[in-house]
């Protein structure tokens, strides 16, 4: 079994890959299973239907001239999986997912926008803290090192006590990926770490294996070995595995790579999702 399940495509406001050019891509390069899973960042993003409105973007190269910068528009989104799915049945699954970048003063949106459609696969991420974005230095300014990466794990740790519609954490030490001091010492995370991957594990949740650590050029796997670890050493057995792709050369990447990592960590299995239910595959 050959899966991708974190994918974005046009209807991510970061990405203009056509969600049809994903699936014959795919196809084309023996994946057996993909799953879209698209951007919502309630806090700094606005719905399509919001009466307020949503603000825009000048568009870069080959891009049209505004983008919104919005979540998705659901209605199109659900749609145009149930025409693929019809179209392509018997040369690839296709399941319904998003990643949810999650603030605590933002589940409730959360909660709602779950109850309304029959989502295969959820993706819950911490993008921002505080409406404050990690990529652009806007939450680490003015802050040292162990305060912005501790205030991190600190929401990370909150949302997964107090929000429970989601399948695996992703890119769980994302912070890393935006840290100029480097990577910061595993055995002063492992406290709050343990805590966040026990309550994860009691809630019959998991954890994914990001790879795009490689296109990054990160010195570690996405979540740390020493995560990975960790997590199979307090009885975590739900991994799935995803190129967080946003274009062509992005999808599928490294798949074959990671499951070869998670083997030599001493995983058995990972994980495919349908209507919000692991299924295990031996890797």
């Amino acid at each position: 079994m050959l899966a991708d399940y974190h994918i974005h495509t046009i209807y991510s406001d970061d990405s203009d890959y056509p969600m049809e050019a994903v699936v014959t891509d795919a196809i084309a390069m023996g994946l057996q299973e993909i799953c879209f899973t698209d951007h919502v960042d309630y806090g700094i993003k606005r719905d399509r239907d919001d009466p307020r409105g949503v603000e825009y973007r000048s568009g870069g190269a080959g891009e049209p001239e505004q983008i919104a910068l919005a979540n998705v528009d659901y209605p199109r989104y659900a749609a145009e999986i149930k025409a693929l799915r019809e179209k392509y049945r018997g040369q690839i699954a296709i399941r319904m997912g998003l990643e949810f970048g999650i603030q605590t003063h933002t589940i409730p949106e959360y909660e709602k926008l779950f109850a309304r459609y029959p989502f295969d696969f959820i993706i819950l991420s911490v993008h921002q803290v505080e409406d404050k974005e990690f990529w652009t230095w806007d939450f680490q300014r003015g802050r040292s090192q162990e305060e912005y990466v501790g205030r991190y794990y600190e929401e990370l740790f909150a949302l997964v006590r107090q929000f429970h519609d989601y399948s695996v954490l992703g890119h769980l030490d994302l912070i890393a990926r935006y840290d100029p001091a480097g990577p910061y010492p595993f055995k002063k995370l492992r406290p709050v770490l343990t805590e966040i991957l026990k309550t994860v594990i009691a809630d019959g949740k998991g954890i994914e294996v990001n790879t795009s650590c490689h296109r990054y050029g990160l010195g570690d796997m996405t979540p740390a070995r020493d995560i990975l670890r960790l997590y199979r050493e307090l009885g975590g057995t739900i991994v799935t595995i995803g190129s967080d792709s946003h274009k062509k050369e992005h999808l599928g990447a490294y798949i074959r790579e990671a499951k070869e990592e998670l083997k030599g960590l001493g995983f058995e299995q990972y994980c495919t999702y349908e209507r919000m239910e692991p299924i295990y595959h031996r890797l």
